[in-house]
């Protein structure tokens, strides 16, 4: 939450002062911070979401879509943000404006050391999470969605600074030698960065609010895993994605030695990630089990 709140408000900073001091690169760093924020601010609120409507019978699939809702919110306004920001970058290349260099570097600066800050202290939480994970096995599947959000969260950092040391260079380049095109240069790369990672999240995001089919492997197991017991054979099979790493199924299958459908859950249980898991059970006498004659479903 600590590094969630420095971020945010060098975002502001760096957003301002890029406008102030005509620093497109300044700008691109600040607005490229903002792309991390939105990304711990839809996880964050998608975790306190999710606990509280945790038992609500509105959801009947969970919560897990209001994660990737806000995610798909965020990429289509950043988008409109890197739109903004590549039009203006090019307006400058050809009619550049008076740029205030030595702000625009302290500023740049302050965020490149409020990156390494940040840095360290996701640094030192993951290392405790992991210490905290060794010890404490009952922990397990907690702990190592845990580790996952706090290195993504630490390799945003990163790129963050990336993103201010090469402003830092472009500012530089500008004032000592007079190359006041790499500035409008860096608000182009900056624009394109953030393209390449709203696009990436719009696409994602709306394969799971569309209900497209998940990975064919995960089909794959579910069908294996269903067929090598008795004789069972699966007639019609969906798999969809309900939310970050879950998954929801409806299964049909005819057999000759019909079962409970909590047989047939059952079977499912070593495939991770299936959250909701509907099982329809055809009952057949005859070799070909072209003629089902009961049916039971759960």
């Amino acid at each position: 939450m600590k590094v969630l709140v420095l971020t945010a408000v060098m975002m502001v900073v760096e957003i301002v002062a890029g406008m102030a001091f005509g620093s497109m690169a300044l700008l691109a760093d600040g607005w490229h911070m903002g792309t991390h924020v939105a990304a711990f601010g839809i996880t964050l609120f998608a975790y306190r979401y999710a606990r509280k409507h945790a038992n609500d019978p509105r959801y009947s699939f969970g919560t897990g879509k209001v994660n990737v809702l806000g995610g798909f919110a965020s990429a289509v306004a950043l988008a409109v943000v890197a739109l903004v920001m590549a039009v203006e970058s090019i307006m400058l290349m050809f009619e550049p404006r008076a740029i205030l260099f030595n702000q625009a570097i302290i500023v740049a600066a302050v965020g490149l050391a409020v990156n390494i800050v940040s840095g360290l202290m996701l640094s030192g939480h993951h290392t405790h999470a992991h210490r905290q994970h060794q010890h404490d096995g009952s922990a397990h599947a907690h702990a190592h969605h845990h580790d996952h959000n706090l290195r993504a969260a630490y390799l945003h950092v990163i790129a963050d600074a990336m993103t201010s040391v090469f402003a830092i260079v472009a500012l530089l380049a500008g004032k000592y030698f007079g190359w006041v095109w790499l500035d409008p240069a860096m608000g182009l790369v900056g624009a394109a960065v953030i393209t390449r990672w709203a696009y990436g999240l719009m696409r994602d995001s709306s394969h799971v609010l569309l209900d497209a089919a998940a990975d064919g492997d995960v089909e794959a197991q579910i069908k294996r895993a269903v067929e090598q017991d008795a004789d069972n054979r699966v007639v019609d099979l969906h798999v969809w994605q309900i939310g970050p790493q879950h998954y929801s199924v409806s299964l049909s299958l005819v057999t000759h030695h019909a079962r409970p459908p909590q047989h047939y859950k059952r079977l499912l249980d070593a495939i991770p990630h299936l959250a909701h898991v509907v099982v329809e059970t055809n009952v057949c006498r005859g070799a070909p089990c072209e003629e089902p004659v009961s049916v039971h479903q759960g």
